[in-house]
């Protein structure tokens, strides 16, 4: 009798537990086919609007391309002053720092010319003004000798000196 009760419990939750899949496996087709038909009118709307959708995001695509070159323009013209300063900067610090190592070259080469004993432009320079100077001196006192010895040979006298100057120029 407990088998056969036990068969009978078994028979009618089999039954039960039929009929309440069925009912789940109804709700879950027809709640399927709800969400393929949203997604079939989904898909119909995109299509119907999808121009109209693209066409905005182009639009605002372009508006924000140019929004962006904008500022990208200013930047790169903010960076281009600040390398240009720099580069300045850094020139100027370079050609103080060429200066001073040609400055520091010309000192070590003149004083390794002057212990040389080579003159220096300036020791030329002084020699060139006095040569200058003393060829005027000569020059000023040729003029002067040849009118002096003109007047002593009018007069008939002539000094021993000048007639010793003429023998050594003559030997």
């Amino acid at each position: 009798m407990v088998k056969k009760l036990k068969q009978m419990a078994d028979k009618k939750a089999t039954s039960a537990a039929g009929l309440f899949d069925s009912a789940l496996a109804g709700t879950v087709k027809e709640s399927a086919q709800q969400i393929w038909l949203a997604g079939l009118g989904a898909f119909s709307k995109a299509q119907e609007e999808g121009g109209k959708v693209f066409d905005a995001l182009v639009k605002e695509g372009v508006s924000l391309q140019r929004k962006t070159q904008a500022v990208a323009e200013e930047k790169i013209g903010e960076v281009t002053s600040k390398m240009s300063n720099m580069a300045g900067d850094v020139t100027a610090k370079a050609g103080q720092h060429w200066d001073k190592l040609e400055s520091i070259f010309e000192e070590r080469v003149s004083k390794s010319l002057n212990k040389l004993g080579v003159p220096s432009a300036k020791d030329v320079d002084a020699l060139v003004k006095r040569i200058d100077a003393l060829s005027a001196q000569v020059a000023k006192l040729s003029k002067a000798a040849p009118a002096k010895t003109a007047a002593a040979k009018s007069n008939g006298v002539t000094k021993p000196a000048a007639k010793r100057a003429a023998v050594r120029k003559s030997a």
